[in-house]
């Protein structure tokens, strides 16, 4: 993937399918490219209009859907009655005559080449940093709070001290 996508959560792709056998490979793939897709810095762009959203997922997911299952070897007819669109739909996804089927099949040629690194843009590094400076921050007060219980302590005892020898005089 382009670009530094900042701290998140890095997905490793290597053990996904690329010529799936079975419906079970074919759902890894269908589902990895549309992930890897959508994440990609160009395609986040593309889809952030809310018109244009439900549209860019609809044909972005019918477009992987259809790559990964002419991966595994199924006909033009089977991919359309499987995703419920026409022949000629699944045909312009697949040929890149559709943008989703461009950017699908440019996300499966990264992942091919072992150039596809997924990381969700998840804020975990910040509030780990954010985490970590609150609990130094406890740390200090408890270490502040303990001092000045020794101190009350040490007052008391010697107070106390004077006060229980007299007791005893």
């Amino acid at each position: 993937m382009s670009g530094n996508m900042g701290s998140g959560i890095e997905i490793d792709l290597s053990h996904i399918p690329l010529k799936p056998v079975g419906a079970k490979e074919v759902r890894e793939l269908e589902i990895a490219l549309i992930i890897a897709t959508i994440f990609r810095p160009d395609v986040i762009s593309e889809i952030m209009d809310p018109k244009e959203f439900t549209t860019w997922l609809d044909s972005l997911a019918v477009a992987a859907g259809a790559l990964a299952r002419d991966k595994a070897g199924y006909t033009i007819s089977r991919i359309a009655e499987e995703l419920g669109r026409s022949e000629a739909t699944i045909r312009n996804h697949l040929h890149g005559k559709t943008k989703a089927g461009k950017l699908v099949r440019e996300t499966y040629d990264m992942l091919k080449a072992g150039k596809l690194k997924l990381a969700l843009p998840i804020p975990v590094e910040s509030e780990l940093k954010m985490l970590r400076e609150k609990i130094a921050r406890l740390e200090q007060v408890i270490k502040e709070a303990r001092a000045e219980l020794l101190r009350i302590a040490e007052k008391l005892d010697v107070e106390g001290g004077g006060q229980s020898g007299q007791a005893e005089a």
